[in-house]
């Protein structure tokens, strides 16, 4: 990736979350911290890697996405309003108001959302689905889903993950959003997954590491998993839960669904214009 498209789409990130932020703090509720770790892996399927677009939202040909983490629906809205699919100040001044379509979890009745989630567990097996109905039809495009690491508790998943590997789904690309915290703690208190690389790879996956707070490892993990052509691909995407944030929210279980006060609200654009100005002098 070039220097000049990373660091355009790094800047476009930190624009995001705060619609991100703005969204929340108009509405009075969401889930920030996972909405800022997961960023960079949604900007870089949505302006990088996916084939597709409002005027592709139907076609049997495009890529297909499911959030399956889906309480990050606001960094969601705001990657698919900054696509195009729909205004980007209907959602940030309507989310979760009464009435609004836009819910707090992903409605499917709004373009560019494949699949109402929210109740964890159901998006990889969802995606299994999808991606063996393509690959039978003799389509060329991939699926790809974005589950937490928390979700992994989780037993529908592991079924996903035996299924997608003995059709050997080469077409099917899930990301693991690693930030190591859920609402409850940490999940290697909740539930370990210490060795979860040799997990998923002993259900017949091809399993990658990145910083998924990086734009360029994510990119490059994404195009290392359009070359393996006999089983499907999981990227594990270590992140920082609250990750741009500053320090008032990064890797902090509290903000897993926190609304910020007037002054962390000034804390945390301030931290975002901060790395803003960083890319800018790089």
């Amino acid at each position: 990736m070039e220097k000049s498209r990373r660091k355009e789409l790094e800047t476009l990130s930190l624009d995001l979350r705060k619609d991100v932020v703005d969204m929340i703090m108009k509405s009075g509720g969401g889930h920030i911290g996972g909405d800022f770790s997961v960023m960079e892996t949604l900007v870089t399927l949505y302006f990088e890697q996916m084939n597709i677009s409002p005027e592709k939202k139907d076609d049997p040909n495009r890529d297909y996405f499911i959030l399956s983490k889906g309480h990050s629906v606001e960094s969601y809205y705001a990657v698919l309003a900054k696509k195009g699919f729909f205004p980007r100040e209907e959602v940030i001044n309507t989310f979760s108001k009464f009435g609004s379509k836009f819910i707090g979890h992903p409605n499917n009745e709004l373009d560019g959302i494949e699949m109402n989630s929210g109740s964890l567990g159901h998006g990889l097996p969802v995606s299994v689905g999808i991606a063996l109905g393509c690959k039978k039809d003799g389509r060329k495009n991939r699926t790809y889903v974005v589950m937490g690491d928390g979700e992994l508790a989780e037993g529908s998943v592991w079924e996903g993950f035996m299924a997608a590997g003995h059709y050997k789904l080469n077409n099917l690309c899930a990301v693991v959003d690693r930030n190591k915290l859920q609402i409850s703690g940490t999940t290697e208190e909740v539930m370990t997954h210490e060795n979860l690389h040799e997990q998923v790879e002993s259900f017949g996956w091809n399993v990658i590491e990145a910083n998924g707070n990086s734009i360029e490892e994510m990119n490059n993990a994404f195009e290392e998993a359009k070359k393996v052509t006999d089983k499907p691909t999981c990227i594990i995407a270590n992140t920082i839960k609250g990750f741009g944030g500053g320090e008032v929210m990064e890797n902090k279980a509290s903000w897993h669904h926190h609304v910020p006060n007037e002054e962390e609200y000034k804390m945390i654009m301030k931290a975002i214009d901060e790395r803003k100005e960083a890319i800018s002098n790089e």
